[in-house]
């Protein structure tokens, strides 16, 4: 069903309408018209709310469990609130500098985005998820360090810090043509892909633009090589926080959490799903079937890409959970977090 502009609802049935959902997403429980009339929220009478929320069920965007229970928004219904109600909470202050306390972390990038993952998880009380794909890896430095006169180590740094060492055999290369190579990499590294500096190094040696040494230039070649050789870094999913999705509230939904749980395990699939959201200019938000993968246990994802500091996206973050998360509270957080690990990470 389309979801039906909110200029077709009168006041009366917005504010009946926006006061069921927020009640639902506050207790995960289906709102009845008892509960509106006594709750001071709605100034009507009992009679007159069930005939809004009747109207309000013929349009879709409300539905009654069972019979005799109250309502809660239907997918429908909680688009047309997300779209075009929801009033943003924003992260406070205290939030704002724990979030980039921890993401600021010294170490490897996966460690951060564990612990992005698992922040995520804690804020929100649902499943915290990290995606960064395949990528060449920005570097940072790249040197050469002797061990003994027939070999030294290339150790290279990226843009986050990770560092990697290779083995590389010597011919007759003293140290003086070991800390010329390594400077020329290092001036020539910076922010650029092994593929872009080997391109640009070979295009200046070729064309007598460098001032290397015969023996510098070609240690310079062999240690660019040996790493454009090896594989990228493979592609990163971290699902922290499965297990808040068993609260309390998932007693009485325990099929639909079974299953949820189930589609988290199909690690490829998750990545799709948060794949389609890297071209997003900002936080998407994916209610129940508007995914395919968790239209069965009709789950909720919220996911933003995060950039680093030249505006290349690097991977997404978000969260999962039931439909009734705290969208309001929830995706300023996913937002937040997705800038701050974007800057903390090069």
């Amino acid at each position: 069903m389309s979801t039906p502009p909110l200029t077709e609802l009168t006041a009366r049935t917005r504010d009946i309408f926006r006061v069921v959902v927020e009640q639902y997403l506050a207790t995960g429980q289906p709102v009845g018209s008892k509960t509106l009339a006594e709750g001071g929220a709605v100034d009507l009478s009992p009679a007159s709310i069930r005939s809004v929320l009747a109207d309000l069920e013929k349009l879709g965007l409300l539905a009654a469990p069972h019979v005799s229970a109250g309502r809660k928004p239907t997918e429908t219904g909680l688009r047309l609130f997300v779209d075009g109600m929801m009033q943003i909470t924003q992260p406070s202050e205290d939030e704002r500098r724990a979030i980039e306390a921890k993401l600021g972390d010294p170490g490897p990038l996966e460690a951060r985005l564990e612990a992005a993952s698992a922040m995520l998880s804690d804020l929100s009380g649902a499943a915290g998820m990290v995606f960064v794909p395949t990528a060449e890896r920005r570097l940072a430095q790249m040197s050469f360090v002797p061990l003994d006169a027939a070999r030294a180590l290339a150790v290279l740094v990226d843009a986050n810090g990770q560092i990697e060492n290779r083995l590389i055999e010597l011919e007759g290369v003293d140290s003086a043509t070991l800390d010329r190579a390594s400077n020329y990499l290092s001036a020539r590294l910076a922010n650029r892909s092994l593929g872009e500096a080997l391109k640009e190094i070979e295009h200046e040696i070729d064309g007598g633009r460098s001032a290397l040494d015969a023996a510098s230039s070609n240690l310079v070649r062999r240690g660019i090589a040996m790493w454009s050789e090896a594989p990228d870094r493979n592609p990163v999913l971290i699902v922290r926080g499965q297990a808040k999705l068993l609260d309390d509230e998932a007693v009485g939904d325990v099929e639909r959490v079974r299953q949820l749980l189930d589609e988290l395990e199909n690690k490829q699939a998750v990545a799709e799903v948060l794949e389609r959201a890297r071209t997003a200019q900002a936080t998407r938000i994916y209610i129940g079937s508007e995914n395919r993968l968790f239209a069965l246990s009709g789950s909720s994802v919220i996911a933003s890409p995060f950039r680093d500091r030249e505006g290349n996206i690097v991977g997404v973050l978000g969260v999962i959970g039931p439909t009734r998360l705290n969208y309001a509270r929830i995706v300023p957080m996913v937002d937040f977090t997705a800038q701050s690990l974007g800057r903390l990470t090069g």
